[in-house]
């Protein structure tokens, strides 16, 4: 069993034990009230076994707080998915996991993201992918599937063309001055942006270097449909969804967005980063 998934049982588990005691029940009077074996509330607060839907409404009933089954519902989904580490993802390349993504992407109406040192894989042209998954791959020691994975992202892709869609993306401007690979990877992939722009499904925004901002810029995160967040680590995919979590992030993503820019004055960054490639092909140049 994944220590990630067994530190979210015993949470839970926890949490459970907290509601029990709340309710001023010991384990043998409580596993009386639900008609259970004493072991099986043991098992439950301890993170031995894992509860289903079923035990968990029993439980919130009988500990008085019926309004609590929700929450803890939502722990529940969490164990499998709100950490997630990589090393256990890759395990079968990184096929599997672009694959989960066309799926996540396909059944999402409205998403909003924010990237601050990477093109989002959304935008992405082969090349450009290609490069960060032969990068990711050497650092996580995983299966080589590079070019099955590039065609699983790309094939995302295809969601950005799809009729109510809404793909509202933000981007810190360092990632168009990242050299991910040779400048002519970097050079295409900065015109895919630009033919980004003006799109029907896509609100591509870019904040400027040096623009006046509320926050300063934080790691990458996603939140599809306002239903739940996926961030992820160098180690770990996390996923959140409680309301709490959910407007923290949403007020993250608006405070950036006040400060990017959209339609021609995106444009114009973007060429800032093209020019400055075209200067550091000049022979003799230190830029």
């Amino acid at each position: 069993m994944s220590t990630d998934f067994q530190n979210a049982r015993v949470a839970l588990g926890a949490r459970l034990r907290e509601l029990r005691a709340e309710a001023g029940l010991n384990g043998k009077d409580f596993a009386e009230r639900l008609g259970w074996q004493r072991s099986k509330v043991s098992r439950l607060e301890n993170g031995k076994q894992t509860a289903t839907t079923d035990d968990l409404d029993a439980w919130a009933s009988a500990a008085g707080v019926r309004s609590q089954a929700a929450d803890l519902k939502s722990r529940l989904r969490g164990l499998e998915s709100q950490q997630r580490s990589w090393r256990r993802q890759l395990a079968a390349g990184h096929r599997p996991v672009q694959d989960r993504y066309v799926v996540e992407y396909q059944r999402t109406a409205t998403i909003r993201g924010y990237e601050a040192t990477v093109i989002p894989g959304l935008f992405q042209t082969p090349d450009y992918a290609r490069r960060l998954l032969v990068q990711n791959a050497e650092l996580m020691r995983s299966p080589r599937d590079t070019e099955e994975a590039v065609h699983a992202r790309m094939r995302r892709q295809e969601v950005l063309y799809e009729a109510g869609k809404l793909f509202r993306v933000l981007m810190w401007e360092g990632a168009l001055h990242a050299l991910v690979g040779p400048r002519e990877v970097m050079a295409g992939q900065l015109d895919r942006l630009v033919g980004l722009i003006g799109m029907s499904t896509v609100e591509l925004g870019i904040v400027p270097l040096g623009a006046p901002m509320a926050l300063t810029p934080k790691h990458g995160f996603w939140i599809f449909d306002e239903e739940r967040v996926i961030v992820e680590t160098i180690n770990t995919e996390l996923q959140f969804d409680s309301p709490d979590d959910l407007a923290l992030y949403l007020r993250v993503w608006d405070q950036l967005n006040e400060a990017a820019a959209y339609g021609p004055r995106a444009h114009r960054l973007i060429a800032r980063a093209r020019a400055q490639l075209q200067l550091r092909e000049q022979p003799g140049s230190t830029v």
